[in-house]
């Protein structure tokens, strides 16, 4: 039997939620909404809208993971004065230029 949680709720094993769960740092960022945005992940290729990979946190940060391989996709890690962002298991990100 799988257990399946509806979007934006708690994995009730995990705790984990979907990407959209990171839509308001990301929006913080950057000035579009990223979770719309399709990545490709560098573990294993595969290609999606951040907003289905699957989100930790938020503490120490935010951990975006890839729903085919569970490799980080990307990491957020903000403070008072400053944001670390980690986007090194991305190989591309695409961003619509229309809204």
């Amino acid at each position: 039997m799988t257990l399946s949680s509806p979007p934006n709720q708690p994995d009730p094993l995990s705790g984990r939620l979907d990407g959209n769960a990171a839509a308001g740092q990301l929006r913080e960022i950057f000035a579009v909404d990223l979770t719309a945005a399709v990545g490709c992940c560098s573990g294993c290729g595969r290609t999606g809208a951040i907003g289905e990979a699957h989100c930790y946190g938020p503490a120490p940060g935010i951990v975006l993971r890839c729903t085919g391989c569970d490799g980080v996709l990307l990491r957020i890690v903000t403070t008072d004065d400053r944001v670390w962002l980690d986007m090194r298991g991305l190989s591309i990100l695409q961003l619509s230029l229309r809204g």
